[in-house]
């Protein structure tokens, strides 16, 4: 049994459930965080904090929903000064392409004195499975107002492979690892790939930012889950992000998942379970 002990915010999500299963899978000790958890840990409650760093060796750092939602900065500053307080040894933070307040998160953690990774990524491939755009896959139409920008979708797995090996191995300290997927696919492109691999036909509808914006207010979501949905598609999908990186093959030695093999592995798995 390793004696480092990792502490993983956000362990109920869709990166921390999967880092958590592969720690504890190779033998590491594992603290979750989260609202509930044993230790509980909320962003908004910093009296949270101690408790879950005490005697920490390493720790994912996840910021939810985004690095980008106003505030975020701040907070990622103060708990990376506290635990640096708690002797952390190691500090891992997942942070977002093409967002310059996910950047800014970024050097508060890139000045301390520990062994630092960033993981930078974008948009998940999970997201239609996990995310905002299963209930379109399901109903069978897609509504975004992306049009032909490409998105180098990654795989939440490859994130979780990189972490682990970020939080657990030698070689790691010091890098920037921007993760994407092999291939650049528009949101239609992923849509019509997601249609081919179920057999079920899957429109993709390109609208306004406007009409998206009166949408996401109808959804009744949170506050701050609506303005990054309107944030991720007026401000970051301009292009920005339209390019493949080396992350995933520096960190891990392979090549990122393909979005194909994504669809392959959901399609098996069942979950695109469409009502006849």
């Amino acid at each position: 049994m390793n004696e480092c002990l990792n502490l993983i915010i956000g362990s109920t999500g869709r990166t921390g459930r999967r880092i958590m299963q592969r720690l504890a899978d190779k033998g590491h000790l594992v603290r979750e965080a989260s609202r509930h958890s044993d230790t509980p840990f909320d962003w908004d409650r910093p009296e949270t904090w101690d408790a879950a760093l005490d005697g920490i060796t390493s720790a994912y750092i996840c910021y939810s929903p985004d690095l980008a939602i106003p505030g975020a900065t701040g907070k990622i500053r103060t708990f990376v000064d506290r635990a640096v307080q708690h002797n952390v040894q190691r500090l891992v933070l997942l942070s977002g392409r093409g967002e310059e307040e996910a950047q800014a998160a970024e050097r508060f953690v890139q000045r301390v004195d520990v062994n630092w990774t960033i993981v930078r990524c974008a948009w998940f491939c999970q997201n239609f499975t996990e995310g905002p755009f299963l209930e379109g896959v399901l109903s069978g139409e897609i509504a975004l107002p992306a049009g032909e920008v490409g998105e180098p979708f990654i795989d939440v797995d490859d994130i979780a492979d990189v972490v682990v090996a970020a939080l657990t191995e030698e070689g790691h300290a010091g890098q920037v690892y921007e993760l994407t997927g092999p291939r650049l696919l528009t949101f239609g492109e992923a849509v019509r790939e997601i249609a081919e691999a179920t057999g079920h036909p899957i429109h993709y509808l390109q609208i306004s930012t406007e009409t998206f914006a009166a949408s996401v207010a109808n959804m009744e979501l949170p506050g701050d889950i609506a303005w990054l949905l309107e944030y991720l598609f007026s401000t970051v999908l301009d292009g920005r992000n339209a390019s493949i990186e080396d992350g995933v093959e520096r960190a891990l030695g392979r090549k990122p998942r393909d979005f194909s093999d994504f669809c392959r592995v959901t399609v098996a798995a069942g979950i695109w379970s469409f009502a006849e």
